[in-house]
């Protein structure tokens, strides 16, 4: 089969012809709709099955996973962290009175962020399906940099923060407007595996993350 030859010039000026061609003035022809046919919520689950699945994902990716009550999560907290030096955003998840604390705000320094020992910090929601954590940049959930300097994050999630899948996290983060936050992702602690397929953790964020769930007690009770 014969192959045909094209010099490099002339295919360049196939190209930039075909550019001139689109660039050229006249009837601009009306964009093509898009189809919005994807699936815009999650599968319906039972509470107990959405907080199941989001501990056992969370768990996968090596992350520490706790339990308890809200009556419990100060002291739980306080136990974990007790001697060391603990950053926490504007708006703690929890009462801070018993441990030792450094509130950023004003913003701390990457120098003074670096001298922490952890960083404790609600979220925005979480992800049952992914085992991912959204935070939002709000007060409980603190700026980006408080999540990636220290070596140890300490993330609160309540129960009814956890949404069943990444089409109801969208949604829920579109009715509390944080989609014009920055918004960040985690799923576990930091980790690569770019250098020899080996799994290294703590390069590019914490090394440490441990998650604690909330039990939240319905209204009625």
């Amino acid at each position: 089969m014969a192959v045909a030859r094209v010099s490099a010039g002339a295919a360049r000026d196939v190209v930039l012809a075909r550019v001139r061609a689109a660039l050229a003035p006249g009837p601009v022809a009306a964009p093509a709709a898009i189809p919005r046919a994807y699936r815009q919520a999650g599968r319906a689950s039972h509470p107990a099955e959405v907080i199941e699945t989001f501990c056992a994902r969370v768990a996968d990716y090596r992350a520490r996973v706790h339990r308890v009550g809200a009556a419990d999560l100060e002291p739980f907290v306080a136990g974990m962290l007790a001697n060391r030096r603990v950053v926490v955003p504007p708006a703690p998840p929890c009462a801070v009175d018993s441990f030792a604390t450094v509130r950023d705000d004003p913003p701390l320094t990457p120098r003074e962020l670096d001298g922490a020992d952890a960083v404790l910090t609600g979220c925005a929601l979480a992800v049952a399906q992914t085992g991912t954590i959204v935070l939002d940049g709000s007060s409980p959930c603190g700026r980006r940099a408080l999540t990636l300097v220290p070596d140890h994050h300490v993330c609160v999630v309540r129960a009814d923060q956890i949404v069943a899948d990444v089409p109801d996290a969208i949604a829920a983060l579109r009715r509390i407007e944080a989609m014009r936050r920055p918004i960040t992702l985690i799923s576990g602690p930091s980790a690569t595996s770019d250098i020899e397929l080996e799994r290294v953790e703590g390069v590019h964020g914490p090394r440490r993350l441990d998650v604690v769930v909330v039990r939240v007690v319905p209204p009625d009770r």
